[in-house]
């Protein structure tokens, strides 16, 4: 019987570990993406969505209406590109929350940007990943933006 419960043991002791270096995959994918993000490095970026990335933003307006944008990703890029290199911006992640099921994960990151040294808005982005051969590719990336409520 203490042979079994050892064996069983075990084995979650392995699914576990498994699942923290999947968890530290992904995470360690996002910190890239934001480092890719803030050097406006498009080669980077473009390398680490699929083609058919769906990319979001929900929103209120002037009116109080909840909005949802879509954007193309090549858009996104061209226009983080399109930054001049003499403004500063910067996206905090104040944490990470990361799912893992197989072959697809889940990212739930609070954040705040900032532009020019000034506190522009926050809110959290949600990622959604595939994992393609050994690398974790971005599938759909929603975000919401605030100014107020923010931590």
């Amino acid at each position: 019987m203490k042979t079994v419960l050892f064996i069983i043991s075990f084995l979650i002791c392995l699914n576990l570990n498994a699942q923290n270096q999947e968890e530290a995959q992904v995470k360690a994918t996002i910190i890239e993406f934001f480092d890719a993000f803030h050097k406006q490095d498009t080669v980077k970026l473009k390398a680490m969505a699929k083609d058919d990335i769906v990319l979001q933003s929900i929103a209120v307006n002037i009116d109080g209406k909840t909005i949802l944008k879509s954007t193309h990703y090549n858009e996104f890029v061209t226009s983080i590109a399109s930054i001049p290199k003499s403004s500063a911006f910067e996206e905090k992640l104040l944490g990470f929350n990361i799912k893992v099921d197989g072959k697809m994960a889940n990212a739930w990151i609070p954040y705040e940007f900032w532009f020019n040294g000034n506190f522009s808005h926050c809110g959290v982005n949600s990622f959604q990943f595939i994992k393609e051969e050994a690398t974790w590719k971005i599938l759909y990336l929603v975000d919401t933006r605030r100014r107020d409520g923010c931590q």
